[in-house]
């Protein structure tokens, strides 16, 4: 059974494009298992309605971060805004805004439909 299921925007799949194919081959893992688990340790909420995909791999915290969208009477899309390599414990804000810029874009481009 899967909890969720998950889209990407643009810019998440350019990031995860850059990568080297066994990275990629780890997050798309590790976003199945979440997809199917709803693991915290793999998809947790950070703060404004953004979560994080996380993926450890090769000495590397890769982060793509996500939003719920639960419009068309679906509760299970989650849709990954864009990735980035962490540095540091917390996720940087900037990092945080980005995810919320895409999502109100998202949003907004939906609603024009």
């Amino acid at each position: 059974m899967r909890f969720f299921e998950t889209k990407f925007l643009e810019e998440a799949d350019e990031f995860i494009s850059q990568l080297d194919p066994k990275t990629i081959k780890k997050i798309f893992y590790n976003i199945d298992l979440a997809e199917q688990t709803n693991d915290p340790k793999l998809f947790k909420k950070l703060q404004n309605d953004i979560w994080e995909l996380r993926t450890k791999f090769a000495g590397l915290q890769i982060r793509l971060l996500a939003f719920w969208d639960k419009t068309d009477n679906k509760e299970t899309l989650v849709i990954a805004t864009h990735g980035f390599i962490k540095k540091a414990d917390k996720v940087p804000v900037n990092e945080i805004d980005r995810a919320v810029r895409l999502r109100d874009k998202y949003f907004n481009n939906k609603r024009q439909k």
